[in-house]
């Protein structure tokens, strides 16, 4: 067994304050940075993702620059590639980071799995490279990019562990939805210290 750590934009646009920040995401980051330094030998490899939208367009759909976000398919300018907004949270320690996973760049992307490694492979393809049989989900949002990240790995078959402590969402409802719908999917959703 080969076990990853894929944590899930924890990015300043996505924390308190910043352009679509969501409530505890700064205690996550904080929090997912503990975890990995409390257990340096769980995990073979550490994988992390950050929306990387186009400051230029509207992303595929992806921002609303005419008009109101519906906050469902459309959403404000958020995480442009090169801005502060886009930079992984100060509490998050990059050194512990083996692997950096860009997504957007022009496209709607939720899922960790959308994106690119700074070397330009599918994520997929270096999981299997790399022979993860096994993937813990951190960060944010619960509710959507979280929610894709875990749903895309069970269906790239892993077997999946969302570490409940370690995730923020936009909101409570649609946070627990999305726990008790990767759950009946077959995800193990458990906190990090069981």
């Amino acid at each position: 067994m080969t076990r990853a750590l894929v944590i899930v934009d924890v990015q300043n646009d996505f924390t308190e304050g910043g352009a679509l920040g969501v409530q505890g995401g700064a205690a996550v980051a904080a929090a997912i940075t503990e975890h990995l330094r409390e257990h340096p030998d769980d995990y073979d490899v550490v994988i992390a993702s950050r929306d990387w939208h186009d400051a230029d367009n509207v992303n595929g759909g992806h921002f609303a620059l005419d008009g109101e976000p519906d906050f469902v398919t459309t959403w404000p300018p958020h995480c442009m590639a090169g801005t502060d907004g886009a930079e992984y949270h100060p509490d998050i320690d990059t050194g512990l980071i083996d692997i950096h996973v860009r997504k957007g760049q022009g496209v709607p992307a939720y899922s960790i799995f959308e994106g690119t490694t700074d070397d330009g492979r599918r994520l997929v393809t270096a999981l299997d490279e790399l022979g993860v049989t096994d993937v813990d989900v951190v960060g944010i949002a619960t509710d959507y990019c979280v929610l894709a990240s875990a749903r895309d790995a069970l269906a790239a078959g892993r077997r999946v562990r969302v570490l409940s402590d370690l995730v923020a969402g936009v909101a409570p409802e649609t946070s627990a939805a999305a726990l008790r719908d990767l759950a009946a999917a077959g995800a193990e959703v458990v906190p990090s210290r069981a």
